[in-house]
């Protein structure tokens, strides 16, 4: 059930086409090296490589990254139509997606730095490692008993509390209740990355 570690993270699954162009257009236009993106991004080189070669699907928090260091949005990273971005998410349109065994909603804009998701954990004890990446997360419990690990310290969440953490710090998200899931609304921000000259620029 564990999400990767880390935003340098292979991901499965087809590379958006034109993904890679775009990202080393933007990297250039803002007269990065690989290497320095590296440093401004804390992506490895080998890493950044293998996006702009369409080797690897950079994960969503990768991507909140790069926009923000390439001063760019994720939209025009992934060739979308900014122009058909719209600010309501009816419930209809929102469509699951099935991910290391969680079930994921988007309830809000793929276009904005922050990345809101509305979440259902299934029960039972999570595996594998925590997640560790820049940014912060804000979590709201819907249903269900939250157990998050923080930092190695464990919160009992209930319907209506709400975490609030940097997301730098080891976490681990599951169920409470080993026979029900969970369902929880997760924001996620990648922070602002300030870039050297010539400009500057964010499920478990």
């Amino acid at each position: 059930m564990a999400a990767p570690q880390s935003y340098d993270t292979d991901e499965s699954g087809p590379v958006p086409t034109g993904l890679g162009d775009r990202l080393r257009a933007a990297r250039r236009a803002n007269g990065l090296k690989l290497e320095e993106a590296a440093r401004l991004t804390k992506l490895s080189v080998a890493y950044l490589s293998r996006l702009e070669h369409e080797r690897r699907q950079p994960s969503l928090p990768a991507l909140l990254t790069l926009a923000r260091a390439y001063n760019t949005t994720v939209s025009e990273l992934l060739g979308e139509d900014i122009a058909a971005s719209e600010p309501i998410v009816r419930s209809g349109a929102a469509e699951p997606v099935e991910a290391h065994g969680w079930t994921y909603w988007r309830a809000g804009s793929p276009h904005r730095g922050m990345q809101a998701l509305r979440v259902r954990v299934p029960p039972g004890r999570a595996d594998g490692p925590g997640r560790v990446h820049p940014g912060e997360e804000w979590l709201y419990v819907l249903s269900g008993q939250l157990r998050l690990n923080l930092d190695g310290v464990p919160h009992l969440l209930a319907p209506g509390d709400v975490a609030h953490f940097d997301s730098g710090l080891t976490h681990r998200m599951e169920s409470a209740d080993p026979y029900l899931s969970v369902e929880f609304l997760m924001v996620h921000a990648a922070p602002a990355v300030v870039a050297f000259s010539p400009c500057l620029p964010s499920h478990s």
